[in-house]
């Protein structure tokens, strides 16, 4: 992969950090606390929606009584030690952000995680001292895979959206950079193994770990 883009924006949550086994054990918790089995489609079910998109899901599909404010919070709260102390940069995350800052091109993170966790991990990891750019899908009034937090965090750059790089590990975040007239990277992330095939095929390229990208620009 050359680097003829001037923005490279990531995903957040299986792209940049090994985190998504998180939310399976928060769901099964967080259900269980309302008497509710869990269902191991939920996790496609949910995948790309913005966390006040998510919470509405669950108010509606389940039958959730809390408010969506209060399920969010909720959220926050049980994930918020995960976040600080046991989620990590995925291999080489750190060493490519660097990379790119030393050549120039413009960093962001779009993601569908609540703007609480993302700072937090941010800090704990010390991500956010590459990266240009930072914004939630709460922002913007659709998740993925609609382009709009791509677009916004591209706006942020002001790069063009042609010029930029999106790096993701699910489908909808694919769909969502292709939507947004970006070309996009996949990164495997052992949760979407049983979909890393149809992964594969829609991604413009795909990495195994951003090492290879090291390899590549040296």
């Amino acid at each position: 992969m050359k680097n003829d883009f001037c923005a490279a924006i990531f995903d957040l949550d299986g792209t940049l950090v090994d985190s998504m086994w998180i939310w399976r054990d928060i769901d099964i918790e967080y259900l269980g606390r309302h008497g509710i089995p869990f269902d191991e489609t939920l996790q496609s079910r949910i995948d790309g929606l913005s966390f006040h998109e998510t919470a509405v899901y669950f108010k509606e599909t389940y039958g959730i009584t809390e408010s969506l404010e209060e399920i969010q919070a909720e959220w926050n709260d049980m994930a918020m030690e995960y976040y600080r102390t046991k989620v990590f940069p995925k291999e080489g995350a750190i060493e490519y952000l660097k990379d790119l800052r030393k050549k120039g091109i413009k960093t962001g993170i779009a993601t569908s995680n609540s703007m609480e966790l993302l700072t937090a991990v941010l800090e704990a990891t010390g991500l956010s001292e590459y990266l240009d750019s930072i914004h939630t899908a709460c922002e913007i009034k659709k998740g993925k895979p609609a382009p709009d937090i791509y677009l916004l965090v591209a706006e942020d750059l002001g790069v063009d959206p042609a010029d930029c790089m999106v790096f993701e590990d699910i489908i909808p975040g694919i769909q969502a950079g292709h939507n947004a007239g970006m070309r996009v990277c996949s990164v495997y992330d052992r949760n979407s193994e049983d979909r890393m095939e149809e992964i594969i095929a829609m991604s413009d390229y795909h990495i195994r770990s951003f090492t290879e990208l090291l390899d590549t620009n040296e």
